[in-house]
C-alpha cells in the first residue's frame, strides 16, 4: 500500500479520502462506502478477494496506475463480515456521513466502527448458543490479570490467576474470540498460537491509568463494590480491554453497567488437558454433537443455551447455590410444571442480546417485535412458578420485574410484522402519533388522486393507452405511446423518452408530487425520530430488563435439567461434607446416549480407607468409559444438574484432573510420551486429597521396564503423598500388588468372556485383578490379518514358555525383552561397577592392573 500512498499528490479527491481513512488502520481490512457497495482497495482488495472469493477488478486510475478493487453490497455485507471475522480479520467500516444530495463536492466518509473478532454484537456475525468473548491479560509479580467482556451480552468480568498452568487453564475455559496482550517479551509460548491476538501498547496496561478509566467510565469514586480496590492485574487488564472497545466500538456503551470478580477457588478446577479428555463442550475435531453439552442441551432459548456452557465450563463448589439448583429441579418435576414452562419458552428469543443491541442504538425493527413478544410472555411464566415452593424458583420470580409499561409500549409502537429494516419506515405502528398518520395519509390519498387524474386525462386526451406512474428516479410521469405521442397536449412538458413510448409531467401532476414526496420523506424523518424515542425510553429501563432476561435464562436451564433427569432416569445427587465418593449404578451419559443396546451401570465407592481404585482388564472392555463416567457426574452434580445413577453421595472435590489417551504436541514439539508426562507432572504437583483423578495406561510411550517403573511410583505418590481419590487404569498387572492392606488402594477389574471364535465384554466392574488381557483377540476383532494374529499367538507361546523357564511373571510376557531395550534411567549399581569403584589406580602394578583388568571382564 505504501508504493500507492506515496503518489498521494497524483491521486482522485476520492483516492486520497480513502488514504486517509486508510492510513488510521493500517492493519485491518478498510470497508470504503461508495453508494450501494463498499469497495476495497489495493492490498485490501487483493485480501478479500482471496478470503472472500470474490471478484477482483481494476477499474480507472489514480496516481498514474490501475486501481485494484473488489466489493461487496451494503444490503449482503453482514454475510461478508462474518466470514472474515470467523477467519479473526478485523474489518473498519467506513461510511458516508454527509448527504449526498446536499453536498456540493466529494461526500464525507468517516471510519464509524471496527468490527473485531472480539466485539462483534450484530446477530448475523454471533454463533447463536456460544459467547463470543474479547480478553485482556496483564502480568506482575503476583501472577496474571485477566478481564473479559460479552459485548453482546452486557457482561464484563475479571479474575486473577497465580501462574502460567492457571493462565492456561481459564483460556482453555473461556476460549476468547480475541485476545489483548501487551506487546512486550516474555509471555508464554502457548499465547503465541491463541486464535485473535493483538499486540497493545505497554502503557495500557499501567493499573493507575486503568483504574482512572474505569473510574471514569462507571462514574465511581473507587473500585471497592467491584472488589478491584486492591487488585493492580485485573484493574489493569479490565482497563486495557475497555480501552480498546471504546476505541473500536466509537460509542458510548451503557450496557457495561459493572464488573463481577471471578475468584479461582469458587468453582472445580480444570485445566485444558482434563477439558479435552472429557470432551464437555467440543470434541478433538471442534464438533459438538457426542458430547456432554451435546447430551445435556435441551434449552429452548439462545440465552438458555449460552448459560448452560458457561455453567458446565465452571462447575461450582458452593453446596447453598447448588443445593438451591438441584430443589428447583426437583420441584418441576414433581410438580410436572417444567413442560408447561418449556412450551411457554417456545415464543421466547434471545433478549439478553437484544437488549444489548438496544443499548448500542442497532437494534432492529424485529429486535423491538421480539423483545415485545418477550415481555408478554412474564404473565404466563409468572403463573406457572407461583405455586412453586422453591427458594430459587421464587427469587427468580422475583427477578423477572414487572414490565408492563415497556410491554405496552412495544404493544403500541411497532406494526406486529416489522420490516427488517428502518431504512424505508413501516416500523411503527397506525395510531401510535398523530403527526406521524397525518403525513401517512398524504400517501394513500394519492392513489386515489393519481387513478381519478388517469382517468380525466384519458377523456380530455382521447388516448386510451395513457397511463399515470410513478418510479424512484424520475418521479410521477404521464406515459402515452410512440404512436400516439403527436396527441399530447401542449401543456405537456415531455420528461422521459423511451424506446416505446414518452413520459411527461404537468404542473398539475408536479405539484402533487411536490406535495407527496415531501409527506413521504417528512413521514420516514418523522418515523426514525419515533423509533430513536423508542429506543432511548427502553434504554431508561435497561438494567431491569437485563435481570429479567437473566432469570429467564435461568429458568429455561432449569426447566431443561428437569426435562433430561425425566427422559434419561437421572437421579437428584447428595453433596455432603464427609469426605469421598459413592455411585451406585452410574453410567456414561454421552455413550448410553449414542448406544442402541442398554448401557450395564456400575459402582464406585471411594473414601478415607479406599483412595485408590487400580482398574485393570482387557482393552475396549470399558476402562476408560468407566473413569470418565464417574468425572461426569461428579461434574453434573456440580452444575446443578440430576446425574445419571441410581444413586450419588458426592463429598468435597476441589479439581478433576485427568491422563487419558495419546497425542503428540506437534506446536510446541513435544512427543506422545513427552505429553503424557507433562500431564501426568501437573496432575502429581496440583492433585489434593480433594481431587478426582483420572489415569489411563500411564508409562506405554516408553519401554517396558521404564513404563512399569514409571507407573507405579506415580501411582504411590497419588496414594500416599497427594492421598487424591484416583481411578488408575493400566496393563500392568505388576502394579496389583500395589492393593496392600493399609496402603488405600484397591483393585477392580473389567471382564471379557471367550465364546467360540468370539470376545464378549462384560462392561461389568468386579473386584479384583483381571487374569488375562485378551489383546489378541481385540487385535482380531479389529480386523488384523489372520496370518498376523496366529504369528503373534506363536510368538506369545514362545515367551511365555521362556518367562516360565526363567522364572519371570508369565502374565507380562513383554518383559521378557527388557534386557535388550534402552531404558529412560541407568542401573543404579552392579558388580562390575562395585568392583571398579574399589580399585584405586595409583596403587597398582601393572600386573595387578592386568588381574583387575580381567576380573572385571569375568563380572560384565
Amino acid at each position: 500500500m505504501s508504493a500507492e500512498q506515496n503518489n498521494a499528490p497524483q491521486h482522485t479527491p476520492l483516492m486520497k479520502q480513502f488514504f486517509a481513512a486508510k492510513a488510521e488502520y493500517p492493519d485491518i481490512l478498510l470497508f470504503f462506502r461508495m453508494g450501494d457497495f463498499y469497495e476495497l482497495f489495493y492490498d485490501d482488495a487483493r485480501k478479500a478477494a482471496r478470503l472472500l472469493d470474490i471478484t477482483l477488478t481494476q477499474r480507472g486510475s489514480s496516481g498514474g496506475s490501475p486501481i485494484p478493487m473488489a466489493g461487496v453490497p451494503v444490503h449482503a455485507y453482514e454475510g461478508y463480515l462474518a466470514r472474515l471475522v470467523a477467519l479473526g480479520e478485523s474489518v473498519a467500516i467506513c461510511e458516508q456521513i454527509g448527504d449526498p444530495a446536499a453536498s456540493k463536492g466529494l461526500v464525507e466518509r468517516k471510519v464509524v466502527r471496527i468490527v473485531t473478532p472480539g466485539t462483534v454484537t450484530d446477530e448475523a456475525l454471533l454463533q447463536e448458543r456460544r459467547d463470543t468473548l474479547l480478553m485482556a491479560v496483564s502480568r506482575g509479580r503476583g501472577g496474571f490479570g485477566l478481564a473479559w467482556a460479552d459485548l453482546a451480552g452486557g457482561r464484563f468480568l475479571v479474575s486473577e490467576v497465580a501462574d502460567e498452568d492457571q493462565l492456561a487453564a481459564e483460556l482453555a475455559r473461556l476460549d476468547p474470540a480475541e485476545l489483548l496482550l501487551p506487546d512486550e517479551d516474555g509471555w508464554p509460548a502457548f499465547l503465541a498460537t491463541q486464535p485473535g491476538l493483538r499486540r497493545r501498547p505497554p502503557w495500557g496496561f499501567d493499573a493507575d491509568a486503568c483504574r482512572r478509566q474505569l473510574l471514569k467510565f462507571f462514574g465511581l469514586h473507587d473500585l471497592g463494590g467491584f472488589g478491584l480496590e486492591d487488585k493492580p492485574l485485573p484493574t489493569a487488564a479490565a482497563g486495557a480491554l475497555l480501552a480498546y472497545v471504546e476505541e473500536t466500538q466509537k460509542q458510548q456503551l451503557p450496557h457495561l453497567t459493572a464488573i463481577a470478580f471471578e475468584s479461582a477457588g469458587d468453582g472445580i478446577a480444570l485445566n485444558a488437558a482434563t477439558r479435552r479428555h472429557l470432551e464437555l463442550d467440543s470434541r478433538t475435531d471442534g464438533r459438538s454433537e457426542h458430547t456432554l453439552l451435546g447430551v445435556l442441551d435441551t434449552s429452548v432459548s439462545p440465552m438458555g443455551g449460552r448459560l448452560l456452557r458457561r455453567w458446565l465450563n465452571r462447575p461450582l463448589r458452593d453446596r447453598t447455590v447448588l443445593g438451591q439448583r438441584h430443589h428447583a429441579v426437583a420441584t418441576f418435576i414433581d410438580a410436572g410444571s417444567h413442560e408447561t414452562l418449556r412450551e411457554t419458552f417456545r415464543g421466547l428469543g434471545d433478549i439478553e442480546r437484544i437488549l444489548s443491541r438496544v443499548a448500542l442504538r442497532s437494534a432492529r425493527p424485529r429486535d423491538l417485535s421480539t423483545l415485545r413478544d418477550g415481555l408478554g410472555l412474564l404473565p404466563g411464566v409468572r403463573e406457572v412458578l407461583a405455586p412453586l415452593d422453591s427458594p430459587r424458583l421464587a427469587a427468580l420470580a422475583a427477578e423477572l420485574g414487572e414490565h408492563d409499561a415497556a410491554a405496552d409500549l412495544l404493544a403500541r409502537a411497532v406494526v406486529t410484522q416489522p420490516p427488517v429494516l428502518m431504512r424505508d419506515g413501516g416500523v411503527i405502528a397506525e395510531g401510535f402519533d398523530a403527526e406521524l398518520d397525518e403525513l401517512r395519509s398524504l400517501s394513500t390519498t394519492a392513489d386515489q388522486f393519481l387513478v381519478d387524474l388517469e382517468a380525466r386525462e384519458r377523456a380530455a386526451t382521447g388516448i386510451a393507452t395513457l397511463k399515470v406512474g410513478y418510479n424512484r428516479v424520475h418521479g410521477y410521469f404521464i406515459e402515452i405511446s410512440k404512436g400516439q405521442a403527436a396527441k399530447a397536449p401542449t401543456h405537456y412538458t415531455r420528461r422521459q423518452t423511451l424506446t416505446g413510448a414518452e413520459r411527461y409531467i404537468t404542473e398539475e401532476l408536479k405539484s402533487f408530487e411536490d406535495k407527496v414526496l415531501s409527506a413521504r420523506e417528512r413521514a420516514l424523518t418523522r418515523e426514525k425520530a419515533l423509533y430513536e424515542e423508542l429506543l432511548e425510553t427502553l434504554n431508561q429501563s435497561l438494567e431491569a430488563l437485563k435481570r429479567c432476561a437473566a432469570a429467564l435464562s435461568e429458568l429455561d436451564v432449569l426447566a431443561a435439567f428437569a426435562e433430561r433427569a425425566q427422559a434419561l432416569d437421572w437421579s437428584r445427587p447428595e453433596l455432603t461434607d464427609a469426605p469421598g465418593l459413592r455411585i451406585e449404578r452410574g453410567r456414561h451419559p454421552v455413550v448410553e446416549a449414542v448406544r442402541d443396546e442398554p448401557f450395564e451401570p456400575n459402582d464406585l465407592v471411594l473414601d478415607e480407607n479406599r483412595r485408590m481404585l487400580v482398574i485393570t482388564g482387557p482393552n475396549m472392555g470399558g476402562k476408560s468409559t468407566y473413569m470418565r463416567q464417574n468425572a461426569l457426574i461428579v461434574l453434573l452434580a456440580h452444575i446443578g444438574s440430576f446425574v445419571p445413577a441410581a444413586r450419588a453421595v458426592i463429598g468435597p472435590v476441589d479439581r478433576v484432573l485427568t491422563r487419558i489417551g495419546a497425542g503428540d504436541d506437534l506446536a510446541r514439539g513435544q512427543s506422545t510420551f513427552m505429553v503424557e508426562m507433562s500431564e501426568t507432572s501437573y496432575i502429581l504437583h496440583h492433585a489434593t486429597a480433594n481431587s478426582l483423578v483420572l489415569m489411563d495406561e500411564i508409562g506405554r510411550g516408553t519401554s517396558t521396564y521404564d513404563g512399569l517403573a514409571l507407573a507405579e511410583a506415580c501411582a504411590r505418590h497419588l496414594a500416599q503423598a497427594n492421598r487424591a481419590y484416583t481411578l488408575f487404569a493400566t496393563h500392568y498387572f505388576e502394579l496389583t500388588a500395589l492393593a496392600e492392606p493399609g496402603s488405600g488402594i484397591a483393585n477392580v477389574h473389567l471382564d471379557a468372556i471367550e465364546h467360540g471364535d468370539r470376545l464378549v465384554f462384560m462392561h461389568a466392574v468386579k473386584d479384583g485383578p483381571a487374569n488375562r488381557s485378551f489383546g489378541l483377540q481385540v487385535a482380531a476383532l479389529a480386523g488384523l490379518p489372520r496370518s498376523v494374529v496366529e504369528q503373534a499367538r506363536r510368538t506369545l507361546a514362545a515367551l511365555e514358555q521362556r518367562g516360565q523357564s526363567q522364572a519371570v511373571p508369565a502374565m507380562d510376557p513383554a518383559a521378557l525383552d527388557a534386557p535388550q531395550q534402552f531404558g529412560l534411567f541407568a542401573p543404579q549399581t552392579s558388580p562390575a561397577m562395585e568392583a571398579l569403584d574399589a580399585i584405586d589406580p595409583d596403587e597398582l602394578t601393572p600386573k595387578q592392573a592386568l588381574e583387575a583388568l580381567y576380573r572385571l571382564r569375568q563380572l560384565r
